[in-house]
């Protein structure tokens, strides 16, 4: 999956129209989108939303914070129609997932659904004391799936003026929470999946975030706009030049397995290239199945 789209659960039109385009994941808003006195309603509608024909996208539901008292609630609701996942908001530590997990265990069973199959994605960095937990979800779960860093909560918990520089770059103390998530995602063996651009008119900044992210070894985006979608999209496919490269690389070392440095195109190729050129060749066969 390369863009996860924010729908707040209580708007069905918003649903439908976010269901009709090419983001591979929706995720379901219970939590910051829907106001304290409008999440009964809100479950309501997220029940519709689920048992609607489902096409190519993966359906998340993004439950309360465990501190809230409401995210059992909102699972209650939530796994009778069978989501995809649950997204975490607000997750302290690798504990909060196995609470999530051990919960999900009950829920699968008691609704008849395959056990282990409901995904988690957790947000990672959204209070001061979770940057301290980073390396904690390593084997938290095997339902853990992927790792997202926010910007927005954790600038509100610093008593941060703003979370981004007059340039609009992030401010150091968010792109040290960036960097944790990013690090602490590939200690787990998870994706990691990097924060929405709030600004949702500026293209530049958009692309510039992606191919940061990219770059860096995001797996995907998060965004809360429809007209983001698609330059997420293209982003975070590998390119042809880069699939050739890949391929060439992963024949190269086939043919010589026992090599442990091979050259191609007057370069040095070793054994992190391998797997580099494993992922890409991976990422563009999840491409073409959801194509």
């Amino acid at each position: 999956m390369r863009s996860f789209l924010f729908v707040p659960a209580d708007s069905i039109a918003k649903f439908r129209k976010a269901s009709t385009g090419e983001a591979d994941a929706l995720i379901l808003d219970l939590e910051d989108s829907v106001a304290p006195d409008a999440k009964d309603k809100a479950r309501e509608m997220l029940a519709e939303m689920l048992k609607a024909p489902r096409n190519r996208q993966q359906l998340f539901v993004r439950v309360n914070a465990l501190d809230t008292g409401l995210s059992l609630t909102d699972l209650v609701s939530a796994m009778p129609h069978r989501p995809d996942g649950i997204v975490l908001p607000k997750s302290a530590h690798g504990d909060d997932v196995g609470k999530l997990a051990a919960w999900l265990d009950a829920l699968e069973a008691a609704y008849d659904i395959e056990a282990g199959t409901t995904d988690i994605i957790a947000i990672v960095t959204e209070t001061p004391e979770s940057l301290f937990n980073l390396g904690s979800y390593k084997d938290a779960s095997p339902r853990l799936a992927g790792m997202m860093w926010g910007a927005e909560d954790l600038a509100a918990a610093f008593g941060a003026t703003h979370n981004r520089t007059g340039d609009g770059f992030f401010a150091a103390p968010f792109l040290m929470a960036r960097n944790l998530c990013l690090a602490g995602a590939a200690a787990a063996g998870v994706m990691a999946i990097d924060t929405v651009c709030t600004n949702i008119g500026d293209v530049e900044a958009l692309l510039s975030e992606v191919r940061e992210a990219r770059r860096d070894g995001f797996g995907a985006k998060a965004v809360i706009h429809p007209s983001h979608v698609d330059p997420v999209n293209r982003a975070f496919t590998p390119t042809s030049e880069e699939v050739d490269w890949a391929r060439r690389v992963a024949a190269a070392f086939t043919d010589e397995p026992a090599a442990g440095v091979i050259r191609i195109d007057g370069k040095m190729v070793d054994r992190p290239h391998q797997r580099q050129a494993r992922k890409i060749l991976e990422a563009a066969r999840s491409v073409r199945q959801r194509s």
